[in-house]
């Protein structure tokens, strides 16, 4: 079998032109990865290697086994290359001119934590985590293939794989497969018109905004000098909750917030060392959680000017925030960590509800606090500053 006996596309000819130890392939659906991975292990690795080991996998086995391992025996049953007597359905194995292709999820901690192999192919490997992929890379000797439908907005896989200098990274849409019925085309286009977002990561084959998300927001390098600070927010925190402490300024209908202080283990004597050692004006506000009011006075006892917030409902300070455009420091990276991962909470039907989970939300809290008795009198109106 080879290249010109196959129907492949433009993700064969990636994998055969680079010479990168990764290969990342992102896409939107129907646009050929998978199958034409599998086609150039099949035709091209298999074919010009021997003794070679290569490992298929995704994060569950039924997932494997419904998807990549159905897809790989059905290109083999195509083009006659499937012997019964090389097929170890046991182990999930099959071996192909003297090389062993093991297909294996991450609910086998054994084989993932097993033996060596040469190439290693990742499908849909947005569903893993950093962890995973380190104990998989780990192990693999030659080659790695990863491929994904950019679903997430922020994934390891941007920061931790994309980043490196051992990678060639290609993005793909179903206008890329020429085999695809004009029924399947037309389905994939009326996508434009039902959900923006599914058309940006299923038709563009470009990263999705997380539809979960309380905040959407972007990074900038610092607040510019324009902006005018309007508060400072202060949540306590002691043993596993960290203290957080952060300020905020608003220009026009953006507001800009910069991460102070994110710590564990701070009692109230290091908090007010932590605001000197900052150089704070004294005299400006900085709003508390009202559920700690021994903390708020013994700050204030130190000279600084720490007050009782209004805390009401967390979506009434949450919806004031976003009637913003939001931007963050790139040096707050507790805060960012939080805004990435602070989502509303779904239901048993997989609905978003109006509740946000209880979780990262330190810097949050505080950012909230900052804003809330300001934003929240009614006299000030939305871009009212002091």
């Amino acid at each position: 079998m080879s290249k010109q006996t196959i129907k492949s596309n433009i993700v064969y000819n990636h994998l055969t032109a680079s010479n990168k130890k990764i290969v990342v392939e992102q896409g939107g659906t129907r646009s050929g990865k998978t199958y034409n991975i599998l086609c150039w292990i099949i035709a091209n690795y298999c074919t010009n290697n021997q003794g070679k080991t290569v490992t298929i996998v995704r994060k569950t086995f039924p997932a494997v086994r419904g998807t990549v391992m159905r897809d790989f025996f059905d290109i083999l049953k195509q083009y006659d290359l499937y012997f019964e007597e090389l097929h170890l359905k046991s182990t999930h194995e099959y071996f192909l001119n003297n090389n062993r292709i093991e297909f294996i999820s991450l609910d086998q901690p054994t084989k993932i934590r097993g033996r060596k192999r040469d190439l290693l192919f990742i499908n849909e490997a947005n569903e893993l985590t950093f962890e995973d992929w380190q104990q998989l890379i780990f192990r693999t000797t030659e080659r790695i293939v990863i491929d994904y439908n950019p679903s997430e907005e922020f994934h390891w896989i941007y920061d931790k794989v994309l980043t490196r200098e051992d990678v060639d990274f290609y993005q793909t849409t179903y206008k890329d497969n020429p085999f695809l019925s004009k029924v399947i085309v037309e389905e994939i286009e009326r996508l434009k018109y039902i959900d923006e977002n599914y058309w940006r990561v299923y038709g563009l084959g470009e990263r999705g905004k997380s539809r979960s998300l309380v905040f959407s927001f972007t990074t900038v390098p610092n607040t510019p000098p324009a902006a005018k600070l309007i508060g400072r927010g202060l949540d306590f925190g002691y043993s596993n909750d960290s203290s957080a402490l952060v300020e905020t300024f608003i220009d026009g209908d953006n507001m800009y917030v910069n991460e102070l202080l994110y710590r564990t283990g701070m009692t109230n004597q290091d908090i007010g060392n932590e605001l000197k050692r900052l150089g704070l004006d004294r005299r400006d506000e900085i709003w508390c959680d009202s559920a700690e009011p021994k903390s708020i006075e013994e700050i204030n006892r130190m000279g600084f000017n720490t007050k009782k917030t209004y805390k009401g409902a967390i979506n009434i300070s949450i919806d004031m925030i976003r009637r913003y455009k939001l931007h963050v420091t790139t040096s707050s990276i507790n805060l960012i960590k939080e805004l990435r991962n602070y989502k509303y909470i779904e239901d048993k039907n997989g609905q978003l509800t109006n509740k946000p989970i209880d979780a990262f939300n330190h810097a949050i809290d505080a950012l909230r606090y900052s804003i809330v008795n300001k934003l929240g009198r009614p006299q000030y109106g939305k871009y009212y500053v002091r």
